[in-house]
């Protein structure tokens, strides 16, 4: 049943990280190997920030010379591995974000993304 999984059922374990220090330019080089369209951005373990593809397009040019600190998205909605996943559909249906990371104890366990929903309802259906 899928009204029983929860974030923790879902989300992406290996998480692909950059640094605030790191250059944007590292980041975009990141998400273009690993073919993904953000990185959520990590102070040791805490999550402090989220740098997408789309915010590296927007910046231009400009975007090159500066720190991920001065790019990425601070204010995140997060959940815990517990959040059921109509709950998690619902924050991305409302707010239109695309990514949603999962903490615990402000640390950074996982990440869910529209293609975690969907592979859970066709495995469900199927």
């Amino acid at each position: 049943m899928i009204e029983k999984l929860t974030a923790q059922d879902i989300m992406l374990k290996d998480v692909i990280v950059s640094n605030p220090q790191d250059l944007v330019a590292a980041a975009k080089l990141k998400m273009i190997r690993s073919n993904i369209g953000a990185v959520p951005i990590v102070d040791g373990e805490k999550l402090v920030g989220l740098i997408t593809h789309r915010d590296v397009l927007l910046a231009g040019s400009e975007a090159s010379g500066l720190k991920v600190e001065d790019l990425m998205t601070k204010k995140l909605i997060t959940v815990t591995k517990d959040t059921n996943i109509k709950d998690i559909s619902k924050i991305m249906a409302e707010t239109g974000f695309q990514r949603i990371p999962v903490l615990e104890n402000g640390n950074l366990i996982g990440l869910i993304t529209q293609s975690c929903i969907i592979k859970a309802v066709a495995n469900v259906l199927d």
